[in-house]
C-alpha cells in the first residue's frame, strides 16, 4: 500500500489526515462544512475542503483507496440529546455509505464517540453494521482510549475499520503509558492572562477539592459539580464550559496545550479566535491512536491474510 490515495470526510482540522499522510498516503479530496475549521485546514494543508457533504455528488468524489471519516458524534453522545438517526446529523452516516457504494475503496476508517456502540439499545450500531455489510464490506470495531497511546487525555472513541475483501485485521494494543503533563503544559509565564479563572471560581474549586491536590494536574468538574484532580486531562469537548478543565485548578488550557493533548505536531498552525479554535480541537481526534490504527490497516492490506470464519475462531480455544 505505497502511494495510496485517501479522502478525508468530516475533516475538521485534519487530525485523521495527518497520520495517513505521514505513512505515504495522498489526500485527493476533503470535505468539512464548518467555515472556521475550513480556514484552519487550508492554513495547514494548503487546500480548502469542500462544504456540506449532503450537497456533494458522489460522482464528483475522486477515486481513492481508503475513505476516512470522523462523522458527527453529537447524535450519539452523552452530551447530545441521543436522538441518533432521528437527528438529521445522524443520517450523515448515509452520505458516507453512498460514497462507499459508488467508489468502493479498498478500506475505510470511521470514528465516533464511545456511546455509538450502545445507543438506542445497540440498534443504531446494528443499522450501521448492516448498512456496511450490504455494501460488501467486512468490519471491525473497538473502543480505544488515548491514555493507552501516550497522550495524557482520557478520550475513549469508537473506531470502525472496514475492508472490501474479507481480510484479517487486529486493532492496535496501547502501552498504557502516557506522557506526563509536564511535557504538555506551557510555562505559566507564557499563558495569556485571560485564560486564568476568576478568584471566585478558583476558591470554589479548591473548596470542592477532596484531599490535597498535586501538581502538575488538571482539575475536572463533572456534570454533578464534583471536582477530580487528575494527572491527565479528561476528554477535550467542543461544547464544554470554559471552566470544565482547569490546569492546577487556576487556569484554562492554552490552544497549544490542547493541540498537544490531541497529539498534533508542534508546527501545526493556530488560526482564529480562542472560542472557535477550542471548538475545533475539541471536535478533533487523538492522532497517536489514529496513527496506530493506520499502521495496522496498511499492514492488513499489504498482507491480505484471510479473516477467520466463526467456526475457525471457536476452534482456536
Amino acid at each position: 500500500m505505497e502511494n495510496f490515495r485517501f479522502i478525508d470526510l468530516f475533516a475538521g482540522i485534519g487530525g485523521i489526515r495527518i497520520p495517513f499522510e505521514k505513512l505515504g498516503g495522498t489526500c485527493v479530496y476533503s470535505s468539512e462544512w464548518d467555515k472556521h475549521a475550513q480556514k484552519t485546514y487550508a492554513h495547514n494543508f494548503g487546500e480548502t475542503p469542500d462544504g456540506d457533504i449532503t450537497e456533494i455528488d458522489e460522482i464528483d468524489v475522486p477515486d481513492h483507496d481508503i475513505l476516512l471519516a470522523g462523522f458527527p458524534c453529537q447524535p450519539f453522545s452523552i452530551i447530545g440529546d441521543k436522538q441518533g438517526f432521528a437527528d438529521t446529523r445522524g443520517t450523515l452516516f448515509f452520505d458516507i455509505a453512498r460514497i462507499l457504494n459508488h467508489k468502493q475503496p479498498s478500506a475505510f476508517l470511521l470514528e465516533n464517540v464511545k456511546q455509538l456502540l450502545t445507543h438506542d439499545k445497540r440498534r443504531t450500531f446494528a443499522i450501521i453494521q448492516e448498512s456496511l455489510s450490504k455494501l460488501g464490506y467486512v468490519t471491525y470495531h473497538k473502543v480505544l482510549n488515548a491514555l493507552d497511546f501516550g497522550l495524557p487525555q482520557k478520550r475513549e472513541r469508537t473506531f470502525i475499520v472496514g475492508f472490501r475483501e474479507p481480510i484479517a485485521f487486529d486493532f492496535p494494543i496501547g502501552t498504557g503509558v502516557y506522557k506526563s503533563l509536564s511535557e504538555i503544559l506551557e510555562h505559566d509565564n507564557n499563558i495569556d492572562p485571560s485564560l486564568y479563572a476568576s478568584a471566585r471560581i478558583r476558591e470554589a474549586r479548591r473548596e470542592k477539592c477532596k484531599g490535597e491536590p498535586f501538581y502538575p494536574s488538571i482539575w475536572h468538574e463533572n456534570k454533578g459539580g464534583n471536582i477530580s484532580v487528575l494527572p491527565y486531562s479528561c476528554a477535550l469537548r467542543a461544547g464544554a464550559s470554559y471552566n470544565y478543565l482547569l490546569v492546577n485548578g487556576v487556569r484554562r488550557l492554552s490552544r497549544r496545550e490542547m493541540l498537544r493533548l490531541q497529539g498534533f505536531p508542534e508546527d501545526f498552525k493556530i488560526l482564529g479566535n480562542f472560542t472557535q479554535f477550542r471548538k475545533q480541537i475539541g471536535n478533533s481526534v487523538a492522532i497517536p491512536v489514529v496513527d496506530a490504527i493506520a499502521r495496522k490497516m496498511l499492514a492488513a492490506l499489504h498482507q491480505r491474510k484471510p479473516m477467520l470464519l466463526r467456526g475457525e475462531q471457536l476452534s482456536l480455544f
